[in-house]
């Protein structure tokens, strides 16, 4: 009994010892609750984030590919390539139609047109009388590149990192962890090195096929850089990252040349107007030797150091820092000179405010931080909540999904509106559309007439049954123009809209507007094809496609591959989906390996050339690493596009492009698919916004109102109180009773009886 007794008092000890714990750590917990009301954040920005002068924006699944100017040809690149990088051109920001201005160049020059003989023609001399076009092009003196350990020496003007042996690099990831850096004056010769790299066997090169094509010399030049470059590589293996630095200033090249310091000459074969567009275009941007040299040591390759992650520029930012597939960082460029805001725009920039800043050296904000998104919806509900700037930085379609809502809904739309969510839509000069590979045997040219004729036929008979007008519909989200073509309105040349522009194969021009052709009509196709219901007529096996995408099958992705499934099954065609990521999807293309796939075009310059050469033979991407994804050949077209490239506009250029336009209708080389209208998602503290998809250096001039960001991200994110008011009050009452059956065991005895 005594035994007992005791182990009762020590329990009911316990017990009160473990209240009274209790009790002390509800009673902290309370008021740790309550202390945090106030400063309750769900911002997913490092503190003060909000008070930068850092536009903060969302890259989409990965980081980009390519910063390297020779290689980059991807439009996610060029939210780093041209803010980093100056061609000799630009656009001007606000004028429309587009306009060419200077960018590193002193000015927009027109060529000397030179005949068989070398002598002078006039500017007006027929195509066929002009031998060469010879561009001189003026560079701004006392542009300097962005600090860079590349450009480092010592006091006897030696490079302090050129010369590092295997090992010595160490744990370095970044060129910001080298202890000094440099820098040097932009020079003409910079621009040849440039050019000349475009023959590199080292790196993917897309324009290298096309620049072979106009540049004197540089086909010829590519076949000699490729034995000194097994030369170099002599005896090394094959498999190492590591390699010795190609150095193109051995090697002088016939179309490019720098007769003075700061004077870039060009040399083109024959008439090509369009080569003034292509010195807009970071393929032309400058590279120093400098850069090359330094990141071809032992131990660069291997650890992610390279102009692909790393570029070096003269531009009004530079990348400060690179985490694949997480984020990137790029900051103002000390070294950058301040090119004035401009002054002239177009009916209503004034009012807009476009024109306040007139004059005013650029760029006014500090840099940009983008953050990779896997997904759609936190993407999309982190610019509802005012934590991006601009949804995705060089996308100007991103808007669109915010109309679409609004239109669906009174209650979104004056919420939006009440935010301030403004985003204009008009029609851009860019495409999507589902392609063949033109090389694959069921889909393809096919290797007989016979052959030829029946794949033509199941093209046809597949782009008459993907409806895009139901697309549309469908997803407003990513609404557009039904394509009858492969050049979209503002293209000059392009025929959409009316009846002459109708796709003969897929449409038909009733009352004014174009109407598709119905599916009986496929069907018909694939009979004649070989296909019945989908089935091959001599296996009696059903016909299976591969279908490649560039992006994961995500919730938000998943409605529109199923769509484009559902339009093959229309005629008993099973698809069989392969999603990768853009990366991936690159790597396919180029060894030839897809099929069917989904793409996009964004023009590069408002000219027919820029779209039609996604056609052209010679520019075939499993090829020759061109940008004919599709791999499409065909003799006449080629040769039309080589006429294509002489003309200025009008009648006679129209002529051709209607030639054109009418081979590729037929061949069904594309389901043309639809020209997306555009609206940028920017917020309204983000100011000097004119989104275009030409314009791709909009950082320089837009700029920041951080009050206004500070107060909206304030007042849209205060913090939802009262359930944290209910938890207190809960922790409060537990508080409560806690302690008042402690004190009321203070006053029990062993026997469980109260005490007076």
């Amino acid at each position: 009994m005594g035994l007992a007794r005791g182990a009762g008092v020590l329990a009911a000890w316990g017990c009160a010892a473990r209240s009274l714990a209790s009790a002390k750590v509800l009673g902290l917990l309370g008021l740790s609750v309550m202390a945090t009301l106030a400063g309750c954040d769900n911002s997913p920005w490092p503190k003060g984030a909000a008070e930068s002068n850092l536009i903060h924006t969302a890259i989409i699944e990965n980081t980009p590919r390519h910063l390297d100017p020779t290689a980059s040809y991807w439009n996610n690149d060029t939210l780093v390539t041209y803010q980093v990088y100056e061609p000799p051109y630009g656009y001007h920001y606000l004028k429309r139609p587009f306009e060419l201005v200077p960018k590193s160049a002193e000015k927009v020059v027109e060529p000397t047109y030179l005949d068989k003989n070398g002598q002078p023609l006039a500017a007006d001399a027929p195509a066929e009388q002009v031998a060469e076009s010879v561009y001189d092009v003026p560079i701004k003196k006392g542009i300097l590149y962005a600090p860079h350990p590349a450009f480092a020496q010592d006091t006897q003007g030696q490079y302090l990192y050129h010369a590092m042996k295997p090992g010595e690099l160490g744990a370095k990831r970044s060129p910001w962890e080298f202890e000094k850096t440099g820098t040097r004056e932009l020079v003409a010769e910079d621009f040849v090195y440039a050019l000349k790299r475009h023959t590199t066997t080292r790196i993917t090169t897309p324009i290298a096929g096309i620049f072979s094509e106009y540049v004197v010399g540089l086909k010829e030049y590519g076949e000699l850089i490729k034995k000194e470059d097994a030369k170099l590589r002599e005896g090394l293996d094959p498999a190492s990252q590591d390699r010795p630095f190609l150095d193109f200033r051995r090697w002088p090249l016939a179309g490019a040349s720098a007769p003075e310091k700061h004077v870039l000459r060009i040399r083109i074969k024959g008439k090509y107007p369009q080569w003034k567009y292509w010195m807009q275009m970071t393929f032309l941007a400058p590279v120093p030797w400098e850069a090359d040299a330094f990141y071809a040591q032992p131990g660069m390759a291997t650890t992610g150091l390279s102009l692909d992650t790393w570029p070096v520029g003269t531009g009004p930012f530079m990348m400060t820092e690179y985490i694949k597939d997480r984020r990137i960082v790029m900051k103002r460029n000390p070294n950058y000179r301040g090119e004035p805001y401009p002054c002239e725009g177009m009916p209503g920039d004034k009012e807009l405010g476009l024109l306040d800043d007139c004059g005013k050296k650029t760029p006014f904000i500090d840099g940009i931080v983008a953050v990779v998104e896997r997904e759609a919806t936190p993407q999309r509900n982190k610019f509802r909540d005012g934590f991006y700037d601009m949804e995705v930085f060089e996308r100007t379609d991103t808007g669109i999904p915010y109309l679409a809502e609004a239109d669906d809904s009174e209650e979104v739309r004056e919420a939006y509106l009440k935010k301030g969510f403004n985003f204009p839509k008009s029609p851009d000069v860019n495409s999507y559309f589902i392609g063949f590979n033109f090389l694959d045997p069921v889909i393809g040219h096919g290797d007989t007439p016979a052959a030829a004729a029946r794949n033509r036929k199941l093209r046809q008979a597949i782009s008459i049954a993907i409806n895009w007008e139901e697309y549309s519909k469908i997803f407003p989200k990513y609404a557009g123009v039904a394509a009858m073509g492969p050049l979209p309105q503002g293209i000059p040349g392009s025929r959409e809209g009316s009846a002459e522009g109708v796709n003969p194969i897929t449409h038909t021009w009733v009352d004014g507007a174009y109407q598709r052709r119905p599916i009986e009509e496929a069907k018909k196709l694939m009979v004649e094809a070989g296909y019945p219901a989908g089935r091959d007529v001599k296996t009696g096996k059903p016909l299976v496609l591969n279908y490649d995408v560039y992006y994961p099958p995500t919730p938000e992705r998943k409605p529109q591959i199923d769509w484009v499934v559902k339009q093959f099954a229309k005629l008993g065609i099973q698809m069989e989906v392969r999603a990768t990521d853009n990366n991936q999807f690159q790597d396919k293309v180029r060894k030839g390996k897809h099929q069917i796939f989904w793409l996009g075009w964004n023009a590069d310059y408002p000219d027919a050339e820029n779209f039609m050469f996604l056609l052209y033979g010679p520019n075939s991407k499993s090829i020759s690493d061109g940008e004919n994804t599709g791999n499409y050949q065909n003799p006449e077209f080629d040769k039309l596009f080589s006429q294509l490239k002489a003309l200025n506009d009008g009648p006679e250029k129209q002529a051709v492009i209607d030639k054109m336009t009418r081979i590729v209708q037929e061949d069904a080389a594309w389901s043309f698919g639809y020209f997306p209208y555009a609206s940028a998602a920017v917020q309204s503290w983000v100011k000097n916004s004119k989104s275009a998809i030409l314009v791709r250096d909009p950082s320089r001039y837009l700029k920041l109102d951080v009050e206004q960001r500070v107060k909206s991200l304030r007042d849209w994110n205060n913090p939802v109180l009262w359930p944290m008011a209910v938890l207190v009050l809960i922790l409060g009452g537990a508080y409560w009773v806690a302690r008042n059956s402690l004190r009321r065991r203070e006053r029990m005895n062993a026997r469980g009886e109260i005490l007076a």
